[in-house]
């Protein structure tokens, strides 16, 4: 079989790639020798799947179905690996194969054509939230994820940068960028996250209703993680004349039925929202930084 990696996954993997890296180029390669090493049968390539990794529809040698999932480095493969092993399918898709070679991981088949994203906004919020909560444990020992302070460090920096570059967004980087330095000052919890939580990432399965994929995970307070989920649905938020009205109610609730800081919360979701905006203007996507950036100015 032909592994061709999606266009999204190409399109987004080329906003970030760093100079001379070939990893789009040696994937099919990598996906045929993945398959070979574990005896896997080939359904199909997801598509549009996702855009940090190639996720392929297998079966193992014994006819149980699964997914197999490739990503480059920089996607930190090895973390999820470490996560997923943590949760043990506790909220989260299986790991089947306890072993990362070139970036791939063997996990449990869910739905992937059915996300809780699927289900009216107030169920997938409280469905996509429960789910949150199972993630939100004590990391293990000597733990090998970033601390939220040292992923908003990164992102600080490449804030500041794009603000002195673009004026327009300097004064909501500044706002960010304050609220970051007052919720680290005393941050209240050290949890294993998600790091990337949203509703198309919680999927329909069988061992249970709905189980997390794709963390790319953080060590720090629920807050952080939580703070993605506010705003999803964006496009559908700034379309509302109550959109404003809407997200200050949604941050309440969200924070009320997860036991979580409302202020802590509106401020990660200010930091979270400016820093994915920017990023967006960064590399070309002016109609998302547009969107994100007005969301985060109702905060």
């Amino acid at each position: 079989m032909v592994f061709e990696p999606p266009k999204r996954l190409v399109r987004a993997l080329g906003e970030t790639a760093p100079e001379g890296d070939d990893w789009l180029e040696r994937l099919p390669e990598t996906a045929q020798r993945a398959v070979a090493l574990r005896e896997l049968t080939v359904e199909r390539v997801q598509v549009p799947g996702g855009r940090s990794s190639l996720v392929v529809l297998v079966r193992r040698a014994d006819g149980t179905p699964a997914v197999l999932k490739l990503a480059p480095e920089r996607a930190r493969p090895e973390a999820e690996r470490a996560a997923l092993a943590h949760w043990a399918g506790r909220g989260a898709v299986q790991l089947l194969d306890a072993q990362v070679s070139e970036g791939v991981l063997l996990l449990e088949r869910l739905h992937p054509d059915v996300s809780v994203r699927s289900l009216p906004e107030a169920k997938a919020l409280l469905e996509a939230a429960g789910t949150l909560r199972r993630l939100w444990v004590e990391p293990p020992a000597g733990f090998p994820f970033e601390t939220v302070a040292e992923r908003t460090g990164r992102q600080a920096e490449a804030m500041r940068a794009r603000a002195q570059a673009d004026p327009e967004v300097a004064p909501l980087v500044d706002l960010a960028l304050a609220a970051r330095e007052e919720l680290l000052a005393d941050p209240p919890e050290h949890r294993l996250l998600h790091g990337t939580f949203r509703q198309s990432k919680v999927l329909a399965g069988e061992r249970m209703p709905w189980l997390a994929v794709g963390p790319d995970p953080v060590v720090g307070e629920c807050a952080f993680d939580l703070a993605r989920l506010v705003r999803d649905r964006v496009e559908d938020l700034i379309a509302q004349p109550s959109g404003a009205a809407t997200t200050r109610r949604r941050v309440k609730r969200l924070a009320e039925s997860l036991d979580v800081d409302q202020e802590r919360l509106r401020g990660w979701t200010l930091f979270r929202a400016v820093e994915s905006g920017v990023r967006a203007g960064r590399v070309g996507r002016p109609r998302d930084a547009e969107l994100l950036l007005e969301f985060a100015g109702w905060l």
